[in-house]
């Protein structure tokens, strides 16, 4: 029921799904008139999309700590709600991002060993088919050294387990690539990643280091991790907005634009953010996907399709069994947030 346009997006990108995975069952939940009204024009394999009615949903304004109290039977809710309770294995959302984060963190916890989640997920880079995991996007604005190493250890893991990376390369996201750069908390990370053997870590990288495809895992906290996801989404639509203007000003241009539209096709498709989006809540007992709330029908089903390989790829789990050794041979005992 979430994101800036609701059923009309999501009802469209999950029969899509339906149809591109013949073993996918997926339970819309929201109000149940409202959805099944969305579905009349479509046409789906019944016994494989149910409703499960919520009485409230959650505004995108709305306060996570409103949220997490007063709207205990919000779509939002009742979605992470099945997933506790085994109804579901995956919940995928395009609602409010702090508010879903809220409700998943009290619902279904945190693994052993994490003490926060953090929302990852993939940007293109210049290597063809080649993409880069980054975290966290903004679930947690303060964080610690331990929670930083936390953060590579929970990516270098998914990064493995999901695109089938041998001993993934991972590196913090800093002002400079020598030792002497940086907040505290980032070369205090820096040095307890150097130190460790279980993690295949590269040192500092810069900001226009993320995209040239030279690393696996980029970490940083949420704060600077938000403003890199948000940045990017805003250069490629500048991208595609001026390619676009330029040409159309006039017939030339025009002309020239349908000659060259076989070549610069596979280039907007490359930076198309509706092509990554779908950003995991890494850290939980339990997939929890957020899709962008502004994401059109194939964006959402990118979403849904995100969540599909953290269940096929048994993230959670994955996590929970290998992150305890590899925390304990990263990270020194506590010293605190």
């Amino acid at each position: 029921m979430g994101g800036d346009f609701g059923p009309p997006v999501t009802v469209p990108a999950a029969v899509k799904a339906l149809t591109k995975h013949p073993e996918l069952h997926l339970i819309l939940v929201g109000d149940q008139d409202t959805l099944a009204q969305a579905l009349q024009s479509h046409s789906y394999d019944k016994s494989r999309l149910t409703i499960h009615h919520a009485s409230e949903r959650v505004e995108m304004d709305e306060s996570p700590s409103q949220a997490l109290r007063q709207k205990k039977d919000s779509s939002m809710r009742v979605a992470i709600n099945l997933v506790k309770e085994n109804t579901a294995q995956a919940c995928v959302s395009a609602g409010n991002t702090g508010a879903l984060m809220a409700t998943a963190r009290f619902v279904l916890k945190t693994l052993p060993c994490i003490d926060r989640p953090a929302i990852i997920s993939a940007f293109p880079t210049v290597v063809p088919e080649k993409r880069v995991r980054m975290l966290d996007l903004g679930a947690n604005v303060d964080t610690s050294a331990e929670s930083l190493v936390q953060f590579a250890v929970m990516g270098s893991v998914l990064a493995s387990a999901v695109d089938n990376i041998d001993n993934p390369k991972v590196c913090l996201l800093n002002i400079g690539e020598e030792e002497i750069k940086g907040n505290e908390q980032v070369k205090r990370a820096g040095h307890i990643l150097s130190q460790s053997k279980s993690i295949n870590y590269i040192g500092y990288i810069e900001g226009d280091a993320i995209y040239k495809g030279n690393v696996d895992v980029v970490v940083c906290d949420g704060f600077v991790g938000n403003v890199a996801l948000k940045t990017t989404e805003g250069v490629a639509t500048l991208i595609s907005r001026l390619m676009k203007a330029a040409f159309m000003r006039n017939w030339l241009t025009k002309l020239v634009g349908l000659l060259v539209k076989p070549i610069i096709k596979p280039f907007t498709k490359q930076i198309d953010p509706s092509r990554y989006n779908g950003a995991t809540f890494i850290g939980l007992q339990g997939t929890v996907v957020k899709s962008h709330g502004g994401a059109n029908i194939l964006g959402f089903a990118r979403a849904i399709e995100e969540a599909i390989i953290g269940v096929e790829k048994n993230v959670p789990d994955r996590i929970r069994n290998e992150v305890e050794h590899l925390l304990k041979s990263s990270i020194p005992p506590s010293q605190g947030e």
